[in-house]
């Protein structure tokens, strides 16, 4: 990809990753209720505060991302979370045979946003982001080394 390219392309790809997240949030937030449900149904424990944290991630990691704020921890935390997400509410190889296609396509889909969001971890936010903006790579915590 050229040079000139590199940059606001880097940011389209954090950005349209970020609004996954940051959409799910206020959708948890509008729904709250039925997001306790959804988790409860998926037998996981203190559902009212998992949702509540849940929406921090989502929402707070989905604007990091974007405007690229401690870019690549962010990306890792986000993908970890939609792994463990994926295995709880996707698992196509135990769900009944009328849904085991769709849970297959969800599954799937999120594993390839935790694909996007590992190559944002590996190579960074790019240089249109508050982390280059600060010099910084918030990962590692000293100057970025930019390619040449």
């Amino acid at each position: 990809m050229s040079d000139h390219l590199r940059n606001p392309v880097a940011l389209a790809g954090r950005v349209l990753l970020a609004q996954l997240f940051i959409v799910a949030g206020l959708g948890k937030i509008a729904q709250f209720a039925g997001t306790v449900a959804y988790m409860q149904s998926g037998g996981l424990p203190a559902t009212e505060l998992l949702a509540a944290l849940t929406i921090a991630l989502e929402l707070g990691g989905g604007i990091a991302l974007a405007f690229g704020v401690m870019t690549r921890p962010v990306a890792v935390a986000l993908a970890l979370f939609t792994l463990a997400a994926s295995l709880v509410f996707h698992a196509f190889w135990s769900a009944p045979a009328a849904q085991a296609m769709t849970q297959s396509l969800m599954f799937m889909k999120n594993m390839s946003v935790i694909g996007g969001l590992l190559t944002v971890a590996a190579f960074g936010p790019g240089a249109w982001s508050v982390d280059a903006m600060r010099g910084r790579d918030a990962a590692l915590g000293r100057p970025q080394v930019r390619a040449a």
